[in-house]
């Protein structure tokens, strides 16, 4: 067993309830996508709120501004689905559902294996990420760092364009 799992945040602040018609298609979406991401190779584990998903679980009590939060065995394997599943048919979709965002709105960064970060951690990696950019601490796709045993890992280029 590795001792390390890639944690990884997307956030996001809805452009309307989640129960409005124009979130409709993301709503609707929802189950099938985190069914995908669990039977996904290198899934671990994700955040849930009630409804088996995290939209009930607002940051900074914004009901629209919504976590997405997973823990996976690697970086190719978290790239295979974000990249190279039907996940990106709805990731391409998200201006429609989600206010545009200046501020870093997914980061990653290694766990130890087995831990299970909360939204205050990851709101701080996404902290992290703006103020310094890409470090060990919080990084990207663009640019990963190995996990502390020290393995290689190469950038995801072609799928972070």
């Amino acid at each position: 067993m590795a001792a390390f799992e890639l944690a990884q945040v997307n956030i996001g602040r809805l452009k309307a309830p989640i129960d409005h018609p124009s979130i409709k298609d993301f709503a609707d979406n929802l189950d099938r996508i985190n069914l995908l991401a669990e039977s996904s190779p290198g899934f671990v584990w994700r955040l849930k709120g009630d409804g088996n998903n995290a939209t009930d679980l607002s940051i900074d009590g914004d009901p629209q501004l919504i976590p997405n939060m997973s823990t996976w065995t690697d970086i190719p394997s978290l790239g295979a689905y974000v990249y190279r599943s039907a996940h990106v048919e709805i990731m391409r979709r998200r201006r429609e559902w989600f206010e545009p965002s200046e501020r870093p709105h997914m980061a990653l960064w290694w766990v130890p294996a087995g831990h299970r970060p909360t939204i205050e951690e990851a709101m701080e990696k996404l902290a992290l990420l703006a103020v310094h950019g890409p470090t060990p601490a919080a990084f990207t796709f663009r640019q990963p760092f190995p996990a502390p045993t020290g393995d290689k890992v190469s950038p995801l280029l072609d799928e972070c364009a």
